[in-house]
C-alpha cells in the first residue's frame, strides 16, 4: 500500500484555498497510485486559528469546504484531513462546543471522523478554551490493514519515555490495545532549537515499546510568531527511520507499507545533520517570509545602525524577500560613530540590498528647541537619548506607511528581557525578527553567515555592542557582559531557576538581582512590542503570560 504525506503550509482561516492545495497534493498522489494520503493537524484551515474558532460560520464554513472536497477527489485515494467539527453535546454535558478533528475522506463522502484526545494548555497552546477532549480509541481499516489516528500531543503522553503522566490516559496505547498495525500522528508541532531531535528520539522509543510503525506528518511554515519546520517522518517497527521530509519546505514523499510483514519499506531518507545556527537560521528565514507573504507584504524596510543586531536581521531579510525588496535605512545621529556608518554601508553594498541616509542631527535640534522650557537646567539624561530612537522609529514608521512596506524592528532576547530597548523607538514594527535570539547567539549566526565569505563586515563582528546614543557608550556601561547576562537570563527565563541557584553556578549575587529587577521591570515594554520569532522554549510572545503591575 503506497501511503504519500502531504507536508503543506497552509494559511491560517484561508480554507478555500488551503482545501484546493489539498486537493492538488492529492491529484500529485493519485498520479504516483497512491491509496493513503495524509495531511497535518488543523490542515484545512490552518494551526493555530485560536479565537477564529469562537464563529460558528467559520466552522459552517469548514464543514462545507469539506464535503466539496470529499465530493471532488476521485475515488481511488483516500484522505485524512484535519478540521473542527462540532460536539453537538457540549451543551448538557457541560463541554466545549468543537472537537479538534480528522476527517477520513473516500469516494465522495466523509467516511469517519476522529477526535483529538489530549489537549495541550502549556506554553503557546490553548486547546482547553476552544475543544473537547474526544473519548473514543481512533481507528479504521484500509484493505485489511488496521490503522490507528493520533493527533499531535495525543503522542506526547509517555511516562517511561518523560519521566512523568501529564494525562490519564495514554492514546497510543490504547491503539496498540486494539491491534492497530499502523500509527499515524497528524501533528501541527511549532519549531524550537533542537525540537526534531527530540521528536525522532521519542517516536524511536515508541516504536521500539509497541512494536508497531509509526508516520509522523507535521505542518510547515510560519504562523505569527509560530514557525512550524516540517520535518514530517516515518519509522518502521524495528525502530529505523525510513523517510524524512526536508525542513522549513512543503513536500509531497511517499511511503511503502507492506501488509504481510504489517511494515514500512526503507527508502531515501534525507539527512537531518545540521548545525543549531544553520537550524535557527532557516527559520527565521521562513518565518520572516511567511508573515509577509501572509500579511500581504512584499518588501520589508529596516533601519541600519552599523551595528550586528540590524546586521543579522537584514540578512535574513535578503534571504527571505529578495535583495530588490529590502530596503535599508541608516539614520546619523552626532554620537554615531564614523565606523558604525562605514559598517552600515559596507553591508548594504556586501548585501546588494537598496538604502537611504537620512541623518539626524537637525530633527534632534528641533527636539531639543520645543522641550528647552520644560527641559531646562536638567542634565542630558535617558530622555533625550531614547528621543534619538524615537526619532529613527518614526521615520521608519513614515517610510513604512507611504510605500507599503513591512517595518522589522532588531532588538534581540537580551535586549528585551532587560529592557535595553526603547517603546516608539527601535521597538518600533510589524515583526521582532530576532527577539527571541540572545545577543550572544546573534554572534554566533553572524559568524556562521560569515563562513564562506565577508557577508557582514568582519568590523561590526569585533567592536563592542553600543546604542550609540552618548559618546563612547557601550553596552556594559549599564549591563553586565553578555556572557553573563545571557547564562543568567537563560536559567531565569527559560530554566525558571531560582536565585539560589543561579548563584550556585557561580554568578555575582548583586549582579543576579539586578537583572532579575530589570527583567521585571521591563514586562511592559514587551507588552507593546511587535510579535517576534519564537525560536526557543520560552519566548516573550504568545506563551508569556506574565503581568506587568506585580510585586514578588
Amino acid at each position: 500500500m503506497k501511503i504519500a504525506i502531504a507536508q503543506i503550509n497552509p494559511i491560517i482561516g484561508d480554507i478555500k484555498n488551503n482545501a484546493e492545495m489539498i486537493k492538488k497534493q492529492a491529484e500529485l498522489a493519485i498520479k504516483e497510485k497512491t491509496k493513503l494520503l495524509l495531511t497535518p493537524e488543523l490542515s484545512l484551515c490552518g494551526y493555530p486559528p485560536k479565537d477564529l474558532l469562537l464563529n460558528q460560520s467559520f466552522i459552517t464554513a469548514m464543514a462545507e469546504e469539506l464535503q466539496r472536497l470529499a465530493e471532488t477527489i476521485p475515488p481511488e485515494i483516500y484522505i485524512l484531513i484535519g478540521t473542527v467539527t462540532f460536539n453537538f453535546s457540549a451543551h448538557q454535558e457541560g463541554k466545549k462546543p468543537l472537537y479538534n478533528s480528522v476527517a477520513l475522506i473516500h469516494n465522495g463522502k466523509i467516511q469517519e471522523t476522529f477526535n483529538k484526545r489530549l489537549l495541550p494548555t502549556y506554553d503557546v497552546f490553548e486547546e482547553d478554551r476552544y475543544f473537547s477532549a474526544g473519548d473514543k480509541v481512533n481507528y479504521f481499516n484500509l484493505e485489511g490493514v488496521k490503522i490507528g489516528i493520533t493527533i499531535c500531543e495525543d503522542l506526547w503522553n509517555d511516562e517511561q519515555f518523560w519521566g512523568k503522566k501529564s494525562y490519564k490516559i495514554n492514546p497510543l496505547q490504547d491503539l496498540v490495545n486494539h491491534g492497530v498495525d499502523l500509527i499515524i500522528n497528524l501533528s501541527a508541532s511549532p519549531y524550537i532549537v533542537g525540537k526534531q531531535k527530540l521528536r525522532e528520539e521519542m517516536l524511536t522509543y515508541l516504536v521500539n515499546k509497541y512494536k508497531k510503525p509509526i508516520i509522523y506528518v507535521n505542518q510547515v511554515g510560519g504562523n505569527d510568531d509560530l514557525i512550524f519546520d516540517g520535518y514530517s517522518c516515518a519509522f518502521n517497527k524495528k525502530g529505523n527511520i525510513i523517510n524524512r521530509c526536508k525542513p522549513y519546505k512543503s513536500e509531497l514523499i511517499y511511503l511503502n507499507f507492506e501488509q504481510k510483514n504489517q511494515d514500512l519499506l526503507p527508502s531515501l531518507v534525507n539527512n537531518l545533520i545540521i548545525s543549531e545556527e544553520e537550524e535557527i537560521y532557516q527559520a527565521l528565514v521562513l518565518g520572516v517570509k511567511d508573515y509577509a507573504n501572509k500579511c500581504g507584504f512584499n518588501k520589508a524596510i529596516l533601519g541600519l545602525s552599523g551595528g550586528i543586531d540590524s546586521a543579522l536581521v537584514a540578512t535574513i531579510a535578503l534571504d527571505a524577500l529578495g535583495k530588490d525588496n529590502v530596503f535599508g535605512v541608516l539614520m546619523p545621529s552626532p554620537y554615531s560613530s564614523k565606523h558604525s556608518v562605514i559598517d552600515g554601508e559596507k553591508l548594504v553594498e556586501n548585501l546588494g540590498i537598496k538604502s537611504e541616509k537620512i541623518p539626524i542631527q537637525q530633527v534632534m535640534n528641533s527636539f531639543d528647541l520645543l522641550l528647552n522650557p520644560l527641559f531646562k537646567n536638567t542634565e542630558f539624561g535617558i530622555a533625550e537619548e531614547n528621543l534619538q530612537s524615537r526619532i529613527r522609529g518614526t521615520l521608519l514608521m513614515a517610510i513604512a506607511n507611504k510605500f507599503g512596506y513591512l517595518l522589522l524592528s532588531t532588538g534581540n532576547k537580551s535586549e528585551m528581557a532587560v529592557g535595553y530597548c526603547t517603546l516608539y523607538g527601535d521597538m518600533n514594527g510589524g515583526l521582532a525578527v530576532i527577539a527571541d535570539v540572545p545577543k550572544t547567539k546573534v554572534f554566533k549566526l553572524c559568524k556562521w553567515i560569515n563562513r564562506n565569505k565577508e557577508i557582514i563586515p568582519n568590523n561590526i563582528l569585533i567592536k563592542p555592542p553600543s546604542a550609540e546614543l552618548k559618546p563612547n557608550q557601550k553596552d556594559e556601561d549599564s549591563l553586565p557582559p553578555y556572557e553573563i547576562l545571557d547564562d543568567i537570563l537563560e536559567r531565569y527565563i527559560n530554566k525558571h531557576q531560582s536565585l539560589r541557584e543561579i548563584k550556585n553556578a557561580g554568578h555575582d549575587l548583586e549582579i543576579i538581582k539586578k537583572v532579575i529587577k530589570l527583567v521585571e521591570r521591563a514586562e511592559f515594554k514587551r507588552k507593546q512590542a511587535p510579535p517576534g520569532l519564537k525560536i526557543t522554549d520560552r519566548a516573550f510572545g504568545t506563551g508569556w503570560k506574565m503581568p506587568i503591575a506585580r510585586r514578588i
